[in-house]
C-alpha cells in the first residue's frame, strides 16, 4: 500500500498524527483532498450501481473485496468526483487498511472522526455522504464476513 498512497501517511497512528499537527481546519482540509489525490484509480469496471453510494451530494463509489481469499484482508476502492469527498474515501481507506471483513464491520471509524472533530467542520451534505460511504462499507464487510 505504502507505493500505490505515494508517501502519504499509510497507517491510521500516520493520519491521527497528521491532525494532530494541523490545528488549523484549512491545512487539514488540504491535508485531505491531498490524500484524496494520491487514491490509486479505481477502475471504470468498478463504477457500478451497486458501488455508487447514495445520499452523498456528489458522485461517490466503494467497492470492497478479499485481497487473498475468504478471511484475508479487505481492499478497499474508492472514487468520488469531488475532492473533499475523495479525500475523506482516502482517510476511510487509510483507518481501515490490513483489516478483514469481521473487524471491519465491527470496527467504530465514526468514533475516530469524531475524535478528530471532522462532522463539525463538514457541512450536512458532506456529513451525510460520508455516514452513506461508511454504512455501504460496513453492509459489505458484513456480507463477505457472512454476518
Amino acid at each position: 500500500m505504502s507505493d500505490a498512497m505515494h508517501g502519504a501517511p499509510v497507517t491510521s497512528e500516520h493520519l491521527l498524527e497528521a491532525f494532530e499537527f494541523l490545528d488549523d481546519w484549512e491545512d487539514r482540509y488540504r491535508f485531505i483532498i491531498d490524500l484524496g489525490h494520491k487514491l490509486p484509480d479505481m477502475p471504470e469496471s468498478e463504477k457500478t450501481k451497486s458501488n455508487f453510494v447514495h445520499g452523498c451530494q456528489s458522485q461517490v463509489w466503494v467497492a470492497l473485496r478479499e485481497s487473498d481469499g475468504s478471511g484475508s484482508p479487505i481492499e478497499l476502492l474508492a472514487d468520488s468526483d469531488a475532492f473533499i469527498v475523495k479525500g475523506l474515501a482516502a482517510m476511510v481507506i487509510v483507518l481501515m487498511a490490513g483489516r478483514t471483513a469481521t473487524e471491519i464491520a465491527a470496527f467504530d471509524i465514526e468514533s475516530v472522526f469524531g475524535t478528530l472533530g471532522l462532522h463539525e467542520h463538514l457541512s450536512p451534505t458532506r456529513s451525510n455522504g460520508l455516514h452513506g460511504m461508511i454504512a455501504q462499507v460496513r453492509e459489505r464487510a458484513k456480507s463477505l464476513s457472512g454476518g
